[in-house]
């Protein structure tokens, strides 16, 4: 089959760090970018055009999914938060959102989800997209949401979604579990195109990271979808363990794949010296 191509693709929180990056891979590949935030970004003339617009303004997302028929979300808090701001902008806004892309006939979505979904998962397990969620914080919570919620819009309204539960994206890792859950911004902008274009997309959930020695999860998903990472942590590992021979986390950051998220708060039982006696189920 033929791959889709959008012509115009939304970028919701296209000022952030990820937005910024994923602006420089896609230049050239699709006709017209609309970048969109709550403040303000200077669009490329000709093939950039902004819509300021904010998660919790539905009608400010019908504006920005106007003649849309690919959105990348990249919106919203990225970080633990009290209950009360994640509900309001990466639950309720993250409803905002879907629904515009529904009512204005957006026909592709990237959700950018993130492996906070599944923090509570012991390093030492290797897993894949099929794992019953375990989110670290607040945040992990409400991308489990979003994950549930793409699925709902896809099976329901007939939306094709991916959901991408992103390690880290950067230019290079720079700490030592960067060497398993990092992507590059290349490794990225592939995953975010074969959402965006492959024909035969109904709902899927791949992992955001790139081919590491190191990794931990199994991304045979993303592989079926035609994913070939380029990059691998490993090219780097030498830079990072020079500038850090020694992992300066705690017992329960080392532990889980959430790290210092999976730390927050946390209320189990572990020595002095590191060991837990005791681990969720």
């Amino acid at each position: 089959m033929t791959p889709h191509k959008p012509h115009r693709v939304l970028i919701t929180g296209a000022a952030g760090s990820v937005g910024g990056q994923l602006r420089a891979e896609l230049q050239g590949v699709y006709p017209i970018l609309r970048l969109s935030d709550r403040i303000d970004i200077e669009p490329r003339p000709g093939v950039e055009e902004f819509v300021k617009a904010d998660v919790t303004d539905p009608a400010g997302l019908e504006r920005a999914c106007a003649g849309v028929d690919g959105l990348v979300h990249l919106g919203g808090i990225p970080i633990e938060r009290q209950w009360e701001d994640i509900r309001a902008v990466n639950i309720d806004g993250v409803h905002n959102l879907f629904e515009a892309a529904r009512r204005q006939g957006v026909r592709r979505v990237v959700f950018a989800s993130s492996h906070h979904v599944i923090g509570f998962y012991p390093r030492s397990r290797r897993i894949g997209v099929e794992v019953v969620p375990r989110p670290d914080t607040r945040y992990g919570v409400s991308k489990a949401f979003g994950e549930a919620l793409g699925a709902f819009y896809a099976d329901k309204f007939g939306l094709g979604v991916l959901s991408i539960r992103i390690g880290n994206v950067a230019p290079r890792p720079v700490d030592h579990r960067r060497l398993s859950n990092w992507i590059s911004p290349t490794d990225f902008a592939q995953l975010v195109r074969i959402g965006l274009e492959h024909p035969d997309l109904g709902y899927e959930v791949v992992y955001g990271v790139s081919g590491n020695t190191r990794g931990w999860w199994d991304n045979e998903a993303a592989f079926r979808l035609g994913y070939r990472p380029r990059s691998n942590a490993e090219d780097h590992a030498a830079d990072v363990l020079a500038d850090h021979p020694v992992d300066p986390s705690g017992p329960i950051a080392k532990r889980y794949m959430g790290g210092e998220f999976a730390a927050l708060d946390y209320a189990g039982d572990y020595t002095s010296s590191g060991g837990l006696t005791q681990e969720p189920e």
